[in-house]
């Protein structure tokens, strides 16, 4: 039971049928996933989004509405709950000074229409973000998802 638990607010920015993604290389390849990372003590999980598309992509962004919970319950140090927030894109911040992920590359705008075969992790958010964007119904909980799981390509 040694384990804690770690908020991490995520942000899904949406532009022009894209969805922003932190793109990621190691020795097994080339992936992508949500920008966002841990709450801080007595800051808001809004804000931790949007803070985090800050540090990480210098990008302005200004926080709406949760849409996803997915957990990591295995797998890392800490049983991972993480908390999707919808983003409006306000702008590039200009000479921002940026603080990366390990093995963080660069980002991308994945196109939400082929979202479902997209190296996107966790992999349970493709198909629900396609069916928010289509304004179909879609899940918010989704449970655990965690290393070994199998691919959600549907």
């Amino acid at each position: 039971m040694g384990r804690n638990i770690r908020n991490s607010a995520k942000a899904l920015v949406i532009k022009d049928g894209k969805m922003l993604a932190i793109k990621l290389k190691d020795s097994d390849g080339e992936w992508y996933i949500m920008p966002g990372g841990g709450q801080e003590a007595e800051e808001l999980l809004s804000s931790a989004a949007c803070r985090e598309v800050a540090e990480e992509m210098g990008i302005l962004t200004e926080c709406k509405e949760l849409l996803f919970v997915v957990e990591g319950l295995h797998g890392e140090k800490f049983h991972r709950v993480d908390l999707v927030f919808l983003c409006e894109y306000i702008g590039d911040i200009p000479n921002a000074t940026l603080h990366g992920d390990t093995n963080q590359i660069g980002y991308d705008w994945l196109d939400i229409s082929t979202l479902n075969i997209q190296p996107l992790y966790p992999s349970k958010l493709r198909r629900q973000i396609m069916n928010y964007y289509e304004g179909k119904p879609y899940r918010v909980y989704l449970g655990n998802e965690e290393a070994g799981d199998p691919e959600c390509l549907d």
